[in-house]
């Protein structure tokens, strides 16, 4: 189920937070509600993914010990615990709202479709990983329901691309130094073209974040959310950093284990929540 890789689903908190909806009537329990489908979608899709990649798993030194790659969790176990998983997931969000129910559905098609067709093609598979995340984000605003920014779409959907180029461009690394024989798409990747997506990917997170800041008034004489800037700007630095030094290829990791990551991440929610507070 990788629960480690749930912390992606904060998103869709974070979509509602955004928006400031969180503190309205039974949102937050429509938004816990979504999250907790998303990270019930999520782990059907690993599950069959993982019957699906067992053999190109035991090749891996990390993925080797997923349950079905060590043969730990029989194949037909695995996709029947997957599509249980997705059924269930669907159905919360089919509670929450029917919007939500497409919004789901599209996930499920997304991520399963990738697994067969978007990671074999060169830059549609960073793209469609982006679109996971963007799915996330929309899903948050449609349990709300709340209109999201269309600069706050922009910088989720530039800060996936950031995150998936980068572990494209970690694995890139780790089959150079190692000398083992790449995936097909990886062979049309080089260290300068990734290096180009990442640059411009977090130029535009960083403009785009910048912009969706600045739409809030003063409250009170104070930028709260112009504040915010900083931390972020801080966050896609230590990642760039983070990039350099060989990390990347588990984007979960690098949030649960960095510490400066996770410092940045602190300050930010903490001079956002402070906002919220002050507009209230």
């Amino acid at each position: 189920m990788r629960p480690r890789q749930w912390t992606k689903n904060a998103l869709v908190i974070a979509a509602a937070g955004a928006a400031g909806a969180l503190g309205h009537d039974d949102v937050p329990l429509r938004v816990a509600l979504a999250c907790f489908a998303f990270c019930l979608l999520a782990s059907g899709t690993y599950a069959i993914n993982d019957v699906r990649d067992a053999e190109e798993d035991r090749l891996h030194p990390r993925k080797r010990h997923r349950p079905v790659a060590a043969r730990e969790l029989t194949p037909r176990a695995a996709a029947w615990f997957g599509a249980l998983l997705m059924l269930s997931g669907l159905a919360i969000c089919a509670a929450v709202r029917p919007l939500l129910l497409l919004v789901g559905t599209g996930y499920v098609a997304l991520t399963m479709s990738y697994a067969v067709v978007w990671r074999h093609v060169v830059v549609l598979d960073i793209v469609a990983i982006a679109c996971g995340f963007v799915l996330r984000a929309v899903a948050g605003g449609v349990a709300a329901p709340v209109t999201l920014s269309r600069w706050f779409l922009l910088v989720i959907t530039c800060s996936a691309l950031l995150v998936a180029a980068g572990k494209r461009y970690a694995e890139v690394g780790r089959a150079t130094i190692a000398g083992a024989a790449r995936r097909r798409v990886l062979r049309h990747y080089t260290p300068w073209r990734l290096r180009g997506i990442l640059f411009a990917s977090a130029t535009m997170a960083l403009i785009a974040y910048c912009v969706w800041a600045f739409q809030l008034p003063l409250i009170d004489g104070v930028p709260w959310r112009p504040l915010t800037i900083i931390p972020f700007a801080g966050a896609l630095l230590r990642y760039g950093a983070l990039l350099g030094a060989g990390a990347g290829e588990a984007p979960e990791d690098l949030l649960l284990r960095d510490r400066w990551l996770a410092l940045t991440a602190l300050v930010w929610l903490v001079l956002f929540g402070l906002g919220v507070h002050a507009a209230s």
